[in-house]
């Protein structure tokens, strides 16, 4: 019998039908914990959905829900990361970057929208089930100092007021998270005129000369 492929198992070291096997049932999980709920996506939803005979191939490929939860918050996470840097290396100075975030954030919601619902429901229902939400946590806590980072150059380049960067970077993710939650319940949600108030405002409350 055909061992069970280890989830610790390089990406590099899996075979291309397997890592394919593997995005396929990450794909799958993503769309039924966006439309059903991380409490509903069960094996049997997920294979469902990804087209499988059985919930065996999951348990092939992953060891648990945790770990296959873990794979798709780290796949939203990756795409999230690649799509905003995509539109931020457009922008040149700290002003310019940090306005363009706002816009290429909801861009994201836009163009992913099942990615960032079930990204929150993971976070809002996930519960002790693994106490850093299977790698969120820590990979927000990441981003989190790295934006911190980059206000503190902008403060030492005289660009930005003195303010607290840990702070205000709080009340920029606090600022989005609210609009991505709006942008899943409400219809006629704008993301394009929302990015650009909350862009508005963050730029009043940041820029030296405000």
């Amino acid at each position: 019998m055909q061992a069970r492929v280890n989830s610790s198992k390089q990406a590099s070291e899996r075979t291309f039908t397997e890592n394919a096997r593997r995005a396929q049932i990450v794909d799958a999980a993503v769309e039924v914990i966006a439309d059903q709920g991380y409490a509903n996506a069960s094996f049997a939803k997920i294979a469902k959905q990804a087209g499988l005979s059985s919930t065996g191939m999951i348990s092939y490929h992953f060891q648990g829900k945790g770990d296959l939860i873990r794979e798709v918050v780290t796949r939203i996470m990756a795409t999230a990361a690649e799509f905003i840097v995509g539109k931020l290396d457009t922008e040149s100075g700290y002003r310019g970057r940090m306005l363009a975030f706002f816009a290429a954030n909801l861009a994201l919601v836009d163009e992913y929208p099942k990615h960032m619902r079930a990204l929150s429901n993971i976070a809002a229902n996930a519960g002790t089930d693994d106490p850093h939400l299977f790698g969120l946590l820590d990979q927000l806590g990441s981003n989190a100092a790295a934006q911190a980072d980059i206000l503190r150059a902008g403060q030492r380049d005289g660009v930005f007021r003195d303010f607290d960067p840990a702070v205000m970077v709080m009340a920029i993710r606090g600022a989005l998270d609210a609009a991505i939650a709006r942008a899943a319940v409400d219809p006629e949600f704008d993301a394009a005129a929302t990015a650009r108030e909350l862009a508005e405002i963050f730029d009043r409350a940041t820029r030296k000369d405000a």
